[in-house]
Formats: structure tokens, sequence, C-alpha cells
């Protein structure tokens, strides 16, 4: 929790504020009850109204100078706790995207959507609290008991016997509830897991019919998170009915003991009631300070698993070289004897592939399904390193080279299209400077310019989040013109015209050619007709190269190619 601290140092002088308007609160409540005696033993019992009066008014002018104390705390903790938790947000979100794969990987993308919202949340209130009560509840409970002395040390013995029993009770509490907590923060990353994945894939689940097995599934992990949560509202609800038996019990004892000593005049009605109301204040603080103690045990969990991806490093080597690619006769990419796993625990999922692709040129890749073929792209992007072998982007070792530098010259196209809410000219917008001239030309390369024109808002057409106004063949080809928006050195399709007729997808890679020719580009397609015309075709075997070469020469040594080249001839006829 402490680690997260620096996040409000914006916020020092609210921080300090707050808790100072609240102290001054708390100072003007604990003044209260002394007045109260006094009006009553001063004013009522000796029948004197005027003194009364000005007990009285004196109790209302500290009331409002109390209330007024409490608002400004209030605004003070809203503006730190809201601006806390932006901050904290925009830093969680930051480090987010700057993740390799491989630490999403790690972590997880429902746990990470649930820090970046319930946790930081629970941190949030923490320091909400922290402001408005953290000062208040210890300075009522310790100045009940210091005024309690003041008015009576034998009565006020009495408040030191509650305070053990209170303290052992919540200590108890305490020790429980915390591991409960981590418990509970562990089934709502499994519940926000299952959930996604039912919802995402409902129509997989239709269509086997297993929607009860899913509903089933669903319900056993909620079970268990109610289960948790219901142990958990438990063991903290114990505190206020506890707090109250302790209340009503030292009330008991001081109406007892203290009638004894009114009725032999050592004490007044009215200091009799003023040790009643400071009990209450004391214990009413106290529940308090339990409240804020599960409450600050709740964020400490919260905080830790925020803290943890904020600390988490990057394993990857950092390079700082400037990408260059100006050189016409360079190797854009180079990969020589590289083995690649994505984990130490699993196998490889490349093996000893090698290869150079020129600026300019472009390299096909083909292969059965589970043969390594997107692997390459994590590779190329430095989101993964090698197991084994080296990879060079522009005759640079590509470990040596500054990551975003690298990223910048590099564009890719997924088959599964991602749209972004907005507009079409701001998801293109996405890659680089929007302009008009830019956007024409990415979106004619792509095929894509006469539909978009043809709208009736054209480059202002709102876009749905993921493109859903759209059809594959639509999202695929405005996915195509955003990679081209960024003019890339290499542009890497992953089936990205899969969504395309031939005639579609030959006109754009013709397009390509013609307006960005010294843009190099590596197509990975399951059909050949895809990658005839590339200058080289990679042929990929369960995560082996089977072959390198031009089709025709692939068609002579190659066997992988030659069956594939021959299923997809008899699926053509």
């Amino acid at each position: 929790m402490f680690k997260l601290l620096p996040f409000a140092k914006k916020y020092r002088k609210e921080i300090f504020l707050g808790p100072f308007f609240k102290f001054l609160e708390a100072v003007f409540e604990l003044l209260l009850p002394l007045l109260l005696a006094r009006m009553i033993d001063l004013g009522l019992n000796k029948n004197n109204p005027a003194t009364a009066w000005r007990y009285g008014l004196w109790m209302l002018a500290l009331s409002i100078l109390g209330l007024i104390s409490a608002i400004i705390c209030q605004y003070f903790a809203s503006i730190a706790s809201q601006g806390f938790g932006t901050e904290l947000r925009s830093a969680l979100m930051k480090k987010i995207n700057g993740f390799s794969y491989q630490q999403l990987d790690h972590f997880g993308t429902k746990t990470l959507v649930n820090r970046l919202t319930n946790d930081i949340t629970q941190v949030q209130t923490a320091l909400a609290m922290f402001i408005r009560l953290f000062v208040r509840a210890p300075f009522l409970s310790i100045g009940s008991v210091v005024l309690a002395f003041y008015l009576d040390r034998q009565l006020g013995l009495i408040f030191l016997a509650v305070l053990p029993i209170f303290a052992i009770v919540l200590g108890l509490i305490i020790y429980f509830s915390v591991p409960l907590y981590s418990k509970v923060q562990k089934n709502l990353d499994n519940f926000n897991e299952q959930l996604s994945q039912n919802l995402t894939g409902v129509r997989v689940i239709r269509s086997f019919t297993k929607t009860d097995l899913a509903t089933g599934l669903v319900k056993k992990i909620s079970k268990s998170l109610a289960i948790s949560y219901e142990k958990v509202a438990n063991l903290s609800a114990l505190l206020t009915p506890i707090t109250s038996f302790l209340l009503n019990l030292g009330i008991i004892a001081l109406l007892f003991f203290g009638s004894q000593q009114v009725n032999v005049g050592h004490l007044t009605q009215g200091t009799i009631l003023a040790l009643i109301n400071y009990m209450s204040q004391m214990l009413l603080a106290l529940i308090v300070v339990a409240n804020l103690v599960v409450l600050f045990t709740r964020a400490q969990a919260s905080g830790l698993r925020v803290a943890e991806v904020l600390a988490d490093k990057d394993t990857l080597t950092v390079g700082h070289e400037i990408v260059d690619v100006l050189a016409d006769d360079k190797n854009i990419l180079t990969f020589q004897n590289v083995d690649f796993r994505y984990t130490t625990e699993s196998g490889l999922v490349l093996t000893d592939i090698s290869f150079s692709l020129k600026k300019g040129g472009t390299l096909g890749v083909i292969g059965g399904t589970g043969s390594g073929k997107s692997s390459l792209i994590p590779l190329i992007f430095h989101e993964y390193e090698a197991s084994r072998g080296e990879i060079y982007f522009a005759e640079k070792n590509i470990l040596t080279l500054e990551k975003a530098q690298l990223i910048e010259q590099l564009a890719v196209v997924f088959q599964q299209a991602v749209l972004f809410s907005g507009t079409i000219a701001e998801n293109l917008a996405f890659g680089s400077t929007a302009n008009i001239l830019a956007m024409t030309k990415a979106l004619q390369s792509a095929q894509t310019l006469d539909f978009v024109t043809s709208l009736p808002q054209t480059f202002d057409t709102p876009v749905e989040a993921g493109g859903q106004n759209f059809s594959g063949g639509q999202k695929q080809r405005l996915t195509l013109a955003r990679a081209l928006m960024k003019h890339p050195a290499l542009l890497i399709l992953d089936d990205a015209t899969s969504a395309l007729d031939y005639q579609t997808e030959r006109q754009v890679q013709q397009a390509l050619a013609l307006n960005y020719p010294e843009t190099a580009q590596i197509i990975i397609s399951q059909r050949i007709s895809s990658l005839i015309h590339a200058d080289q075709i990679l042929v990929l075997d369960n995560g082996h190269q089977a072959g390198l070469g031009t089709h025709d020469s692939l068609l002579e040594t190659c066997s992988v190619y030659q069956a594939i080249y021959a299923s997809q001839q008899e699926d053509a006829q």
C-alpha cells in the first residue's frame, strides 16, 4: 500500500489539510459533553435559564463549526482520493501497454482488468477514509478516555477496562480476515475469467448445446466467490454487535457506579451524562477504527496486487540503438538458426528457422495448422526472445535496438480484424498523423476507398466497438489501411486477406507493390494463391523449416509444399 503513495504526491496539500480539519471537528465534538455537563449542572439544576442558554448556544456554535470542518475535509478527501485513483490508473495502464507478450501471458488479461478496476477502487477508497477518519477516530477514542479521567478518575478506569477487550476482539478479526480477503480477490479473478470466456464464446457454446455446462461452471465459481464473501462479511459483521455489547456494558457500569457517587454527592448528574457521552463516543469511534482496519486490510491486499504489476520488470533484453532502414541493399529482416519456445516448461514452437528478406521484398509463409507461422510475429516485434539463434532487423541484432523505434518500423494486420469505437478517420489515425491524402492512399491500396466514400459521412462514419457495423472483409481492409498509414518498413499480413475473394486480394497485392514499393512484406497465409507472387516462400511443418524458395522451386523440391499445393488444386476442382 505504501509503495503506491508516490502517486498521491500531487495532492499532499489536500492529504494534510483534510485530516487537520477533521481533527478540528473531533476537538469540537469532544468539547460538547463538557458543555452539556455545565449546562445541566449550572443551568438546569440551579434553575438558571440564562446560563443554560449560554452553554446551549456554545454547543450550537461548536456543532456548526464542526459541520463546516467536516465539509471541508470531505472536499479535500474527494479531490485527493479521486486524483490519486486517476494517477494510479493512468500509471498502471501505461505500464500494461508497455508489457511484452511474455508479461501479459504471466498475469492474464482478466486479472489485469480486475486490478485496474476493483483493486484500484479499493485503494482509492482507503485513501479517502484515511483522510476523513484516520485522525478523527483514534483522537476521539483517546480524547474520550482522557476527559473521562479528567471528570472522574475512578469511573475513568471503566474506560480502560473496555479498551483491551475490544483490542483483543479486533486483533482476532483482523488475523482471520486478511487471508480471506486475498482469497476473495483470487476467486473474483476466476469468476471474471470464466464469465468472459462464456460471453465471448457464447456462439460456440450454443452450437455444441453446452449452455447448461457453461452455466454450471459459472454457477460453481460464483458460489465459491459467494462463500468467500460470506465468510469475510460474517467475520466483519461481528464487529458492530460486539462493540454495541461493550458499549452497553460500559454504560451500565457507569450508571451503576456513577449513581452511587451521585447519591453521596461526589458526582453531578451532568458529569454522569458527559461520561456516558464519552463512552458512546469512544466505542463508536472504535467501531470506525475497526472498520478502517478491515478496509485497510482489504486495500492492502488490493494494493499489493497493483504494486505487483507496477513493479514487474520485463525480462527481455533492452536495446538502445536507433533503427536505420535507408539503404536499398539492406536485408530488412534476417533469422539465423532460430529456435523458440513460449515458456521454459513448454516445447519448441519453432526449430532452426533461417531466412532473409530484402528491403521492398516479399516473403510468404505457409504451413499446416499449428506449424508455428504466427509465432514468427512476436519474435519480430521483440515481444519474446528466441531460445536460440539470432534475429536481425536492418542488419542489426534485434536485441540491441530500441524497442519503440523498432515497432515504429513495423505494422501487422491480423486475421481477426480489430477496430475501435470512434470514426473511420480516428481508426485510420491510430497508426499515424491523419490527413486526407494519406488516408485516401491507404484506403485505395486496401481496395476500400469506394466503400468509404460511398458512406453518407465518409471518413466521419461512426465505427462501433469491434467494428460490429462492418462485414469481415470490410474490417480486414480497414485494418490494412490503418497499418499502411504508418508507412512501415515491414508489413506483416497474418491471414489478413482471408475474408477477401481472390480478385480483391490480387488487387490489394498489386496496389501495395505500386504504392508502397519500399515496404517489405511478410504474408502468412493458408492459400498458395496468396503467396505465389512472393520473392520466396518459407514452408513450416510442425515448427521445422521444411523449405525455402520460390513457388516453382518448392514445387520441385519440397514435399510438404507439394502436398499443400495438390490438396488446394483438388479443392479448386
